[in-house]
């Protein structure tokens, strides 16, 4: 079994909310590539991953909306080296990463309004663009 992810002091992944699962590798490797289960599959159920509060889980789930199942299992592969302990830890690693990407919260916009300057300069180009157009239609009659 796998041991659980440490995410940060109080977040963790526990055991029993992971599930890993070898299973057969395209790209490189030649004809060990049919004989050889180096992917690996984690399946993290994201409901029972501890010290998530619901902000960080909602994130989570945004984060991750197109590898979850429909019973809110998340699904990992990683198949970038041909060893499944390399992918395994690939896999937590990726994992470990998005749920940290997740606990950091987004800073809120502070609505601004443009300033009479640029609204001016803004103007002046519009009237620019429209006089050399206006000057154009005389030109084909």
């Amino acid at each position: 079994m796998a041991e659980p992810i440490q995410i940060n002091a109080r977040v963790r992944v526990p055991e029993r909310a992971q599930a890993l699962k070898a299973v057969r590798s395209g790209g490189p490797g030649g004809q060990n590539v049919n004989k050889v289960s180096s992917k690996a599959e984690l399946r993290i159920d994201l409901a029972l991953i501890e010290g998530l509060d619901e902000g960080a889980l909602a994130r989570l789930r945004h984060l991750v909306r197109n590898q979850v199942d429909s019973e809110g299992v998340w699904i990992l592969t990683s198949d970038r080296f041909r060893d499944l302990p390399k992918n395994i830890e690939d896999a937590r690693a990726k994992a470990a990463a998005v749920i940290a990407q997740a606990l950091q919260v987004p800073k809120q916009r502070t609505k601004t309004r443009p300033t009479k300057g640029s609204q001016e300069r803004r103007i002046e180009a519009k009237k620019r663009t429209g006089t050399i157009k206006a000057g154009r239609k005389g030109a084909w009659d």
